[in-house]
């Protein structure tokens, strides 16, 4: 069944332990407005610790992912209240991709076709994103005058080779999957036929992996790109015995599966989470 999010700017499902979370405004190709921003933080706190929700994916309504901010809503009209209706908007969109970069669960960026500008910013957060090759990705903001704010900028200089992250930015050229495959900006691109078909697989062996190592994992890989050799190798030693001190035991029966009942090897799949505490 599909629910619709208090202003209806969003809509998700859970199916077989997978939400799927979409932007809902196809008239508009989904582009974000404060009122979107609200109602996207609300979904994220429903599905964040549902016990029927192991994997989000993001994905969009119609022919877009996300085409970046809604110019008339979320700067011409927002910028008309004053600094402090602007700042409250920054706060909410920011927010709620922050929420997403941190989530409890697995996250896969699914996109569907346009992915302008702000949308940089949930397609970073999500810790997987898979394209369709019909995709355009494109950091437009040079073409009506200001620089990919809102973190684009940051977010081209993290996922792309340094030249390739100036010539986006500053040449405000569309790329299609295919490419944004080849730079760096999304794991994987194929048609848009198989896309859907692609991101269940994929979420079906996040399902099957432990959702503590998971958490920490993720946590791991965003914390230690800023972090000396030293530091991320303390941090990685105070990450483990955090997860250890939440969920000991599956480590146990994860190596015990391995050593002693050679049910499974780890470069080869998950271990049997089912038998955990039998």
């Amino acid at each position: 069944m599909t629910n619709l999010s208090s202003n209806g700017t969003v809509s998700y499902d859970v199916v077989d332990r997978i939400a799927w979370v979409r932007f809902n405004r196809p008239d508009k190709r989904n582009c974000m407005s404060p009122t979107l921003n609200q109602d996207m933080m609300e979904v994220l706190h429903e599905l964040e610790f549902r016990d029927d929700v192991g994997v989000l994916v993001l994905t969009g309504e119609g022919t877009a992912f996300s085409a970046g901010m809604d110019l008339k809503e979320y700067f011409r009209e927002t910028e008309a209240k004053g600094l402090g209706a602007t700042r409250q908007a920054q706060r909410e969109s920011y927010g709620w991709w922050r929420r997403l970069r941190w989530y409890q669960k697995p996250t896969i960026a699914m996109v569907n076709g346009w992915c302008f500008g702000g949308a940089y910013g949930p397609l970073f957060a999500c810790d997987l994103a898979f394209a369709a090759d019909e995709a355009q990705f494109g950091l437009s903001e040079i073409n009506w005058g200001i620089l990919p704010g809102g973190g684009a900028t940051k977010i081209a200089v993290e996922l792309l080779p340094f030249r390739k992250a100036m010539y986006h930015a500053i040449m405000g050229e569309n790329v299609d999957g295919k490419t944004a495959a080849e730079w760096g900006l999304v794991n994987e691109s194929l048609p848009l036929d198989k896309l859907k078909d692609r991101v269940t697989e994929v979420a079906n062996v996040l399902l099957k992996k432990n959702p503590v190592a998971l958490k920490a994992t993720k946590d791991a890989i965003r914390r230690v790109s800023v972090l000396s050799y030293d530091d991320a190798e303390e941090y990685l030693v105070r990450m483990q015995e955090a997860a250890n001190s939440y969920d000991n035991d599956g480590r146990k029966e994860g190596i015990k599966q391995f050593i002693d009942d050679k049910t499974y090897k780890p470069g080869l799949g998950a271990y049997d989470k089912s038998k955990q505490g039998a």
